[in-house]
């Protein structure tokens, strides 16, 4: 791919996005629970989605700093798979895609 620019932008800012994120959720799990037993309960159940989320995120950031990595070594664009070009189509809307759509769908 000979343009990669745009993409790098959007990634980079995705990424510090991303990491804000995450904080924000650590900042609240890291949260002391109420001694209230009846409160505790419900502070423990949304540790349980915050959790989830963070997990969700960190997914997020990992496949971000990978899409980094391929444009830093000359592979953005590639299907990591097939090794067929990603449409820009694709990398429009998911500039971290590491696979085409034929290998996306393929799953």
């Amino acid at each position: 791919m000979d343009n990669t620019a745009p993409y790098k932008a959007t990634l980079e800012a995705t990424l510090t996005e991303l990491q804000t994120r995450l904080s924000r959720i650590e900042r609240d799990l890291d949260e002391p629970h109420d001694p209230d037993s009846s409160e505790r309960a419900v502070q423990m159940e949304d540790d349980d989605s915050l959790e989830a989320q963070a997990r969700l995120v960190s997914r997020e950031i990992a496949s971000t700093r990978q899409a980094l990595g391929r444009i830093a070594s000359g592979e953005y664009g590639q299907c990591v798979q097939c090794g067929e070009e990603i449409s820009e189509g694709r990398l429009n809307a998911r500039p971290e895609a590491a696979l085409c759509i034929t290998c996306a769908q393929k799953g």
